[in-house]
């Protein structure tokens, strides 16, 4: 089966391998993909593929979600009223987890204006990954999630991630300079800029608001920042617009895309609007939001990505590709890559990627003598359209 290679929203997926299991015996990533001409189905448990867990001071536990997302193959600009990320997913993960926004939930006093900032008041429950359960068992990020990429490289481009439901991509916090892939790589900044206020009687444009809603006083358990009120968009101040994304060339879309970034402080510590700013660029389709969403049903015409049960075969791509030596300790050698380019990206068993690279001849080296010992899934993407496999050892 050829995929083109525009089409991320169907390879980007980690897909488990067949039936491992992670916390508490949940199957891990992603069950299944499927795809029509308009729509990718991603089946999935909202468990990753590696350790979680604990959540200081959080009394829930995760628990298999059994979602069924529907996420547009084209994404569509939203030339009207710009769509709120609401609360609970706004998005998955390429290895199946759910992405929250900013919010945590609450306000101050219930006015529905202070809303609190979950990385402030609820970061102390987030695990090494930076995620926690839900109350309904939905393990979560509403920041960036540490343990599925390399977060803090900054000589590659970083990875895709994830999808956002209105079908634009989620990228790490490094991208181009320039949104024309020239001028090397930089860390993507918000525009959301702390306001230069000593207390809270205006919203966020400036406008007074009435008696009734001012805030609490800055200082104290309320420190400038603990609510998203706290924040105003100030354009052109970042790299990116309201909806904490851009236009531009990724590795993924090398004609371009619209595509959110995670963002980052300097010391690479999550900084608001975290994900997805407050608005969607694009157009959601009803379904994944609100409650009890995310559970489609696939259709009977879809095509399943790769096959049923998982990852390619060991052997998918060999003839077409020439790698040694395998197993290895050392260097690794790809030999006849697709004379357009590719880029590679090798995972390990839990399906997160652990290094990547894009290459331009038809000939790359890969230095493996970092990596423990084990079976790696080496994924070429081709600007053929192609996709290719290859299982590398490393002892």
């Amino acid at each position: 089966m050829m995929v083109l290679s525009q089409d991320a929203v169907i390879t980007s997926w980690i897909i488990n391998p067949g039936g491992e299991t992670g916390y508490n015996g949940n199957l891990t990533n992603v069950q299944q993909v499927a795809y029509t001409d308009a729509d990718v189905y991603v089946r999935c448990t909202c468990i990753p593929g590696y350790d979680i867990g604990p959540w200081a001071g959080n009394p829930n536990t995760p628990a298999n979600q059994d979602f069924c997302f529907r996420i547009p193959r084209e994404a569509v600009e939203n030339s009207g009223t710009p769509v709120n990320t609401p609360l609970g997913h706004i998005g998955v993960w390429r290895n199946g987890v759910s992405i929250f926004n900013a919010k945590d939930g609450m306000s101050y006093n219930n006015q529905g204006i202070w809303n609190r900032d979950a990385y402030i008041f609820e970061g102390s429950s987030f695990d090494a990954c930076l995620g926690h359960p839900a109350p309904n068992g939905e393990y979560h990020h509403h920041v960036s999630p540490n343990c599925l990429y390399a977060h803090t490289d900054d000589e590659h481009h970083s990875d895709l991630i994830g999808f956002a439901f209105d079908g634009y991509p989620i990228y790490g916090a490094f991208g181009y300079t320039n949104t024309d892939g020239t001028g090397g790589l930089g860390r993507m900044r918000s525009s959301y800029q702390l306001r230069a206020i000593t207390d809270r009687t205006t919203r966020p444009d400036g406008s007074a608001l009435p008696a009734g809603q001012y805030g609490p006083a800055i200082g104290g358990q309320y420190p400038l920042g603990a609510f998203l009120e706290d924040y105003a968009y100030v354009a052109g101040s970042g790299d990116l617009d309201e909806h904490n994304g851009r236009f531009c060339v990724t590795p993924e879309y090398p004609e371009g895309s619209y595509a959110y970034f995670v963002t980052l402080t300097e010391s690479l510590l999550p900084a608001y609007p975290y994900v997805i700013g407050p608005t969607y660029r694009g157009t959601v389709p009803g379904g994944n939001t609100g409650p009890q969403s995310g559970h489609f049903t696939i259709p009977a015409d879809a095509t399943t990505y790769p096959n049923s049960t998982g990852l390619p075969e060991a052997t998918e791509g060999l003839a077409e590709l020439q790698v040694f030596p395998v197993p290895t300790d050392g260097p690794l050698t790809i030999a006849k890559l697709p004379s357009r380019g590719a880029t590679l990206q090798l995972m390990d068993a839990t399906g997160r990627s652990v290094m990547r690279s894009s290459v331009a001849g038809t000939m790359a080296n890969l230095d493996m003598s970092g990596l423990p010992a084990g079976s790696y899934l080496l994924r070429v993407d081709g600007k053929d359209g192609v996709l290719r496999f290859a299982r590398i050892a490393v002892h």
